[in-house]
């Protein structure tokens, strides 16, 4: 069976709401989170542990003191999410080890580090007025992306969970 591994990387994220859903969406799915310093709140923020529930004891998150810290220490292939590129999220075939970036909820990523790569940046498509969507929205369509493309490893639609 292959080993497939999803890394979801926030790069200065300011808002401590969408980074707990985003935890939230690693945690349902097994991706790695990976926090790119600085971020705009602290990690034991009230509002960021409520978005992310009861979810914390399901996350594997690393911490990375600045983004040249981050791919020191991590193998990519790297894909750059980006409201300024021009190719779209489902035209890529996606590795089995990979790891999406995506950029601070103000500015994005560094328009240099998107041009430096522009063949490995990304765009959710959308109406030619939209900017983008909210950063948690956009992390969760480009994670579900890759795992349809891997068919959902380790992932049911079985649950005992009837709720609401």
């Amino acid at each position: 069976m292959q080993d497939y591994q999803l890394n979801l990387v926030l790069v200065e994220p300011e808002i401590p709401q969408n980074t707990g859903n985003v935890a939230r969406t690693c945690a349902a799915t097994g991706a790695r989170l990976h926090l790119v310093e600085p971020m705009g709140f602290r990690v034991d923020n009230a509002k960021l542990k409520r978005a992310g529930l009861d979810y914390w004891h399901m996350l594997d998150i690393t911490y990375h003191n600045s983004l040249a810290d981050f791919f020191a220490n991590t193998p990519g292939p790297y894909y750059y999410f980006s409201s300024r590129a021009q190719q779209a999220h489902s035209a890529v075939n996606y590795p089995p080890q990979v790891y999406l970036l995506f950029g601070k909820e103000t500015l994005g990523l560094p328009d240099d580090l998107v041009q430096a790569n522009l063949q490995h940046a990304l765009r959710l498509p959308m109406l030619h007025d939209a900017r983008c969507l909210n950063l948690s929205n956009a992390v969760a369509v480009a994670a579900y992306e890759v795992l349809r493309q891997w068919n959902y490893p380790n992932l049911t639609l079985a649950s005992d969970y009837f709720g609401g």
